[in-house]
């Protein structure tokens, strides 16, 4: 069950900075993290970055994902 790791307002819509999602997929894995988390969460998912395993990936990746897989979703980065 791959890992998601949520930073900054991505995790303040979540309510949580881990969490363990069943998927096989990395759009399995957003999908379900989407409804867990509610609206707030999935509106700004589509302006995120993702990492897998440290490695940038694109939201649309057709990535398979292993039991140990870590998924980051980090939001746009503001300020001066």
């Amino acid at each position: 069950m791959p890992t998601v790791l949520l930073f900054a307002s991505i995790a303040q819509a979540a309510g949580t900075r881990r969490a363990r999602i069943e998927a096989s997929t990395l759009a399995g894995v957003l999908s379900d993290a989407a409804r867990r988390f509610g609206d707030a969460f999935a509106e700004q998912l589509p302006h995120c970055r993702l990492a897998v395993n440290g490695e940038p990936v694109d939201l649309s990746s057709p990535m398979t994902l292993g039991v140990d897989d870590e998924v980051a979703i980090l939001p746009p980065v503001s300020g001066g």
